[in-house]
């Protein structure tokens, strides 16, 4: 990654960068797998599953220092100059609202019937690209075959993605973004790192999502779609 950002001569210009949080871990050298202190801006403890839902702030860290914590050397880009990237986000939603439903209810069914070249184990475990999360938000269909319960967290999740990690950012995005933390917590949703992120550190996140929301990325998806349909 170092030589990567010396050809690109990032010294010089110092842009924004806005990507996945493995790229992100690498550019600021954070240690890689599954560590108790997951995020880099606080020492959210990520297995205290009792207190992810209860806490709304955690001890920051103030500079990453080599040694302290899971930093193995300097980072390599000021964090002022990081952004958390939206669409991983919002798949990260995606993902943790898929654990949340009934494993022998008819949403799975019918998630199986409109991706048929997905495989169920993908299906129950909330592996989505960014336009076949469009197109299920797009099908109204599927609010049809959701529980109640489902259904609501479901309308929360589609609102925060309407109202803050889209286009567009509402002045109530804050209410928004709390009513689908207390239906996550309601049905005892796990907490993933991502939805920390969104959880505590709204304003680290672009003014409109929308702007950096990697839409090459999704396009690469859907070519790799296309290229399984043909095949």
């Amino acid at each position: 990654m170092e030589c990567l950002l010396s050809a690109l001569n990032y010294q010089k210009y110092k842009w924004l960068i806005c990507g996945d949080l493995k790229a992100i871990g690498l550019i600021q050298r954070l240690q890689g797998g599954y560590t108790k202190n997951l995020c880099s801006l606080c020492l959210w403890d990520s297995r205290t599953d009792d207190q992810h839902y209860v806490r709304h702030e955690w001890p920051s860290i103030q500079v990453l220092q080599p040694g302290s914590y899971k930093v193995v050397s300097h980072p390599l880009v000021e964090l002022s100059k990081i952004l958390l990237p939206p669409l991983h986000i919002k798949l990260g939603l995606m993902k943790n609202f898929a654990k949340t439903l009934y494993r022998e209810g008819g949403e799975f069914a019918f998630l199986h019937q409109k991706f048929q070249r997905k495989s169920m184990e993908k299906i129950k475990a909330g592996i989505y690209d960014g336009p076949q999360m469009r197109e299920l938000i797009k099908d109204a269909s599927f609010d049809d075959a959701l529980n109640p319960a489902g259904l609501s967290v479901w309308l929360s999740l589609k609102s925060v993605i309407a109202n803050f990690l889209g286009n567009h950012r509402s002045a109530q995005y804050q209410k928004v973004v709390d009513e689908l933390m207390e239906n996550f917590c309601r049905l005892c949703a796990c907490m993933l790192v991502k939805i920390h992120f969104l959880r505590s550190y709204r304003d680290y996140f672009p003014e409109i999502c929308g702007d950096f929301s990697k839409e090459q990325r999704e396009s690469f998806h859907q070519d790799l779609s296309v290229m399984e349909k043909c095949h």
